[in-house]
This record gives structure tokens, C-alpha cells and sequence, in this order.
């Protein structure tokens, strides 16, 4: 990624994991997510109705088993997969993917990222 082809974000150590910060990315507005250590960027934009998806709660994702209708064996939030949630409506994302957690037609654009020199970037192509 080419100093021309990217947006500052900030200092990687202002970032707690469940931290977001949105930044302009040309013409859309970006989410910068840190998430089980990791940084993603997502589109700020809810496929749904057009919310600040990325102003929205991270938190691990629940998981479970179900044995048949009603039936759960085995429910747990798995800190390894991260969901954010759409403030407005509630609708949740994979932070990692930004597949709709329910329903993988809805897909909020991902951006890469990088950290260079302790600050986050990201690509604005």
C-alpha cells in the first residue's frame, strides 16, 4: 500500500480491543475495528437501512449446537469471532468477514489495513 493510496487513522496504541474509529476513505465513510488483536476496516454503512453499522457494540459471537427445534446442546461467545452491531437496528457482522451474521448475501466492503510504524492505515483504493 502506497503512501498516496491511504488514510491515517491514528496510533495503533490508542486502540482496546472493541475499539472502532471511522474515517473518510474517498467518497464512503470506513470503520476502522480492533478485534481479537487485529485491525479491520468496514464500510460505516448498514446494508439494512443505512446505519452507522460501525458505531455499533463488538463483542464475541455467540455459538452454539442445537440438538433439533428448541433443542440447545452447547452454547458459548467465542472471543476468537468477533460481531459488530448495527446501532440503529441491531443487524451483526462478522468484524473479520463482514458477512451479516444470519444471512451471508448481506456483506458490508472490506478495506485493508496495515500498521506502519505504529500508526493504522487504510487503503483508500
Amino acid at each position: 500500500m502506497s503512501a498516496e493510496n491511504r488514510v491515517e487513522v491514528g496510533p495503533a496504541a490508542d486502540f482496546e480491543d472493541g475499539d472502532a474509529a471511522i474515517v473518510q476513505v474517498g467518497r464512503v465513510e470506513v470503520g476502522v475495528i480492533k478485534a481479537g488483536g487485529e485491525f479491520h476496516a468496514l464500510r460505516n454503512e448498514c446494508p439494512h437501512d443505512g446505519g452507522p453499522v460501525c458505531e455499533g457494540k463488538v463483542e464475541p459471537r455467540l455459538v452454539g449446537e442445537w440438538g433439533g427445534p428448541g433443542e440447545r446442546v452447547d452454547q458459548h461467545y467465542d472471543d476468537d469471532q468477533c460481531i459488530i452491531s448495527c446501532p440503529w437496528h441491531g443487524w451483526s457482522f462478522d468484524v473479520e468477514t463482514g458477512k451479516h451474521i444470519g444471512d451471508d448475501r448481506y456483506v458490508l466492503p472490506k478495506y485493508d489495513v496495515v500498521v506502519e510504524d505504529g500508526i493504522v492505515y487504510v487503503n483508500s483504493e
